[in-house]
């Protein structure tokens, strides 16, 4: 273009590109202060660092640390650089001995929440060797816990007690002493335990007084019993879909302790629940070593408390070479067994297709 406006439209170009520019700058900064990444070496206090973040703060961590962590903020990420998170000789969580500890406004006495903490993600950690748990949450709402390695934690691998919208995902918890992954004492669970991996433990997956969830492609294998849902602890456990999960070799064999009978060769069961769809898993080689409660590919019974076990669903499972197949111990009412490839049950007829 030529003519006398040639210089007043360069004039308006070079003031729209600096106007862009500046707006462009000024995004990232505000970016940048609504989300600071910090970072804790080797032996550095990562407590230190949560003590300091804010929501939506990121913090890597690196290297071996020996401290239990406690998270009471919203926002926060915690994500491990090949770190590992190991006990100090003097724990002083208000969780217990445990490694990280997600902590809601929570009444220990009555199980009430206050306030939820919101949004935590603990991310790429091994965690090993804790009295009670490797991972815990505490009136947490929607708190994700991905690609973490939990081994030899007294009583739970990754733990979520009355919580909402947990999400444990690809994970893996081994030798821990109770359960791998627990979900409890959520009536609102809403938790999706999806593509972990989790052997050598009592339980592989334990879901107790709670509802409301998925799970899904699982590994669970070489526990005392693979999957299991409890009613009456004290209340209804249910209303989740456990699907594509592989439930294979759960011949471990634990004694009978002060909470329970000794238990060996379960892949799935089902004490006293409800709305339980088990849909296209495979449950293959459950056969107990030693004596036990019961044993069985799937078991569907009454609860401790004596609660029914009342609609759920066994359909279109691989159920092959467990003694039996399937077992049920006919309480109840709404429970199918369709469309499972088995060859064993008690009563009989329950593979039949």
């Amino acid at each position: 273009m030529r003519g006398p406006f040639r210089p007043l439209i360069a004039c308006l170009l070079a003031v729209l590109l600096a106007v862009l520019v500046a707006g462009v700058a000024s995004a990232q900064e505000e970016d940048s202060a609504q989300s600071q990444r910090s970072i804790v070496g080797s032996g550095e206090s990562i407590q230190r660092a949560v003590n300091a973040a804010e929501r939506g703060d990121t913090i890597l961590v690196r290297g071996l640390h020996h401290e239990t962590v406690v998270i009471r903020k919203d926002g926060i990420t915690l994500l491990g650089d090949d770190a590992v998170l190991q006990p100090p000789d003097t724990p002083t969580s208000p969780c217990g001995p445990s490694g990280f500890c997600v902590l809601g406004d929570v009444n220990f006495q009555t199980g009430n929440v206050s306030e939820y903490v919101e949004d935590v993600s603990i991310n790429g950690f091994t965690i090993r060797n804790f009295h009670d748990f490797g991972i815990v949450a505490f009136g947490a709402r929607d708190a994700k816990f991905i690609k973490n390695r939990a081994f030899n934690n007294g009583e739970y691998g990754i733990a979520a007690f009355i919580s909402t919208g947990t999400r444990v995902i690809s994970n893996t918890t081994g030798n821990d002493g109770e359960a791998g992954i627990y979900i409890g004492s959520s009536p609102q669970a809403n938790a999706t335990v999806t593509g972990n991996n989790t052997y050598g433990n009592l339980f592989g997956i334990f879901v107790r007084d709670a509802l409301g969830g998925s799970i899904s492609g699982n590994s669970v294998h070489n526990n005392c019993m693979g999957i299991l849902f409890l009613a009456d602890a004290p209340g209804p456990a249910g209303n989740f879909e456990v699907r594509g999960n592989t439930v294979r070799e759960n011949t471990r064999l634990c004694p009978a302790g002060e909470e329970g009978p000794p238990i060996s060769g379960v892949g799935i069961a089902l004490l006293g629940a409800r709305s339980v769809e088990i849909q296209a898993n495979k449950i293959l080689d459950n056969v107990p070593s030693g004596p036990t409660a019961f044993h069985g590919g799937v078991v569907v019974v009454r609860g401790f408390g004596g609660t029914a076990p009342n609609n759920n669903s066994v359909v279109g499972n691989v159920i092959l070479r467990n003694r039996p197949d399937i077992f049920w111990d006919g309480s109840g009412s709404g429970n199918r067994f369709v469309g499972n490839e088995c060859r064993t049950s008690r009563p009989g007829g329950l593979c039949e297709r």
